[in-house]
């Protein structure tokens, strides 16, 4: 498969490629996606290199990315940048480095970037203060993510998104067939709401956001810093908010209000995107499904998510799209 090939060793020996020495010590961190390692140097410091997955991102999206990060980190905004890297050209060992500074390299069929190892713990949301600071963050980064589009990555799209995740499920006959009733008029009920909601919203205002700002990815270490800016993209703000938020309409709302009284110290908010969450929650339980099933091939996911596929898994989904179209039918 498209990792079979990078062995511990193979890890060592791009880094080796790129001028990190390890001691031996290389430890695999948890993703799905990539292939992420926290590597000991011999001069005692630790770095994380990513193994990007084939096909996933053109080198101009990732380079974007890494841009991205690069220029955030130069606005004193809390996250973890690539590091610059150097090496001896290709015909040296086959090694390419591409960005400026370069942060990307193909080596041995692979590409990579490199990072600092970051410490933290995920955030305490329940905390008094916590959500202003994440949100006074976040505005932070906005604020930078509005200076310029991304040109290169993806632009989130409500409609059009949730279109692809059904019909990739659908084309590839990932639904059982006897469940496929219930779920396909659920997920077409669902993606009526869906860009129904989008289109009172509409005209949207977007900037380059993190895209997937969930607690996992917020560290937090004497206050948040962010990690992997691997979904980056185009959309509206909300899209870096919603998914730090949870509970009840009221809860949420609350919750909501806290995040956005750090967030405003520092970027506007238009609050006709309030009504975006419930249909970005049901958007993101779409792709979810079509993830998993683009990934299927992959023998680590069907190691790690066993139910895929099973009638039980394809019976919830429905009843839960049945009940994301309820909460956006209540929605303002």
């Amino acid at each position: 498969m498209v990792y079979d090939d990078l062995t511990p060793h193979q890890v060592l020996a791009a880094l080796d490629a790129v001028g990190l020495h390890g001691d031996g010590r290389i430890l695999q961190l948890n993703s799905y996606e990539n292939r992420v390692f926290q590597v000991f140097l011999e001069e005692g410091s630790a770095v994380v290199p990513k193994f990007y997955r084939p096909g996933r991102w053109s080198d101009a999206q990732i380079l974007e990315e890494h841009a991205f990060a690069l220029e955030l980190a130069a606005a004193e905004v809390p996250v973890v940048a690539p590091l610059a890297l150097t090496g001896p050209p290709a015909e040296g060992g086959g090694l390419r480095l591409q960005g400026t500074p370069p942060t990307l390299a193909h080596w041995g069929g692979h590409r990579f970037a490199v990072a600092p190892r970051c410490a933290g713990r995920e955030p305490e949301l329940e905390r008094h203060g916590t959500l202003e600071r994440i949100g006074g963050f976040i505005g932070r980064l906005h604020a930078v993510g509005r200076r310029r589009p991304f040109e290169h990555r993806h632009r989130l799209d409500g409609a059009r998104d949730g279109r692809r995740a059904i019909e990739l499920l659908l084309d590839g006959g990932f639904v059982p067939p006897e469940q496929l009733p219930a779920w396909r008029g659920a997920a077409e009920a669902a993606l009526d709401a869906l860009a129904a909601a989008f289109g009172r919203a509409a005209p949207l205002a977007t900037l380059r956001l993190h895209g997937d700002c969930h607690p996992g990815n917020v560290l937090w270490r004497d206050g948040p810093h962010l990690v992997d800016l691997d979904d980056a993209m185009q959309g509206p703000a909300v899209q870096d908010l919603w998914m730090l938020v949870s509970g009840d309409a009221r809860t949420m709302q609350a919750q909501l209000d806290e995040l956005l009284g750090g967030y405003e110290r520092f970027a506007p908010f238009d609050d006709r995107e309030r009504m975006l969450i419930e249909p970005l929650r049901t958007l993101r339980m779409l792709r979810h499904s079509a993830w998993l099933a683009e990934r299927w091939a992959d023998p680590t996911f069907p190691l790690n998510f066993p139910f895929f596929g099973s009638a039980a898994y394809w019976s919830q989904q429905a009843a839960q799209l049945r009940e994301q179209v309820e909460a956006m039918d209540r929605a303002p």
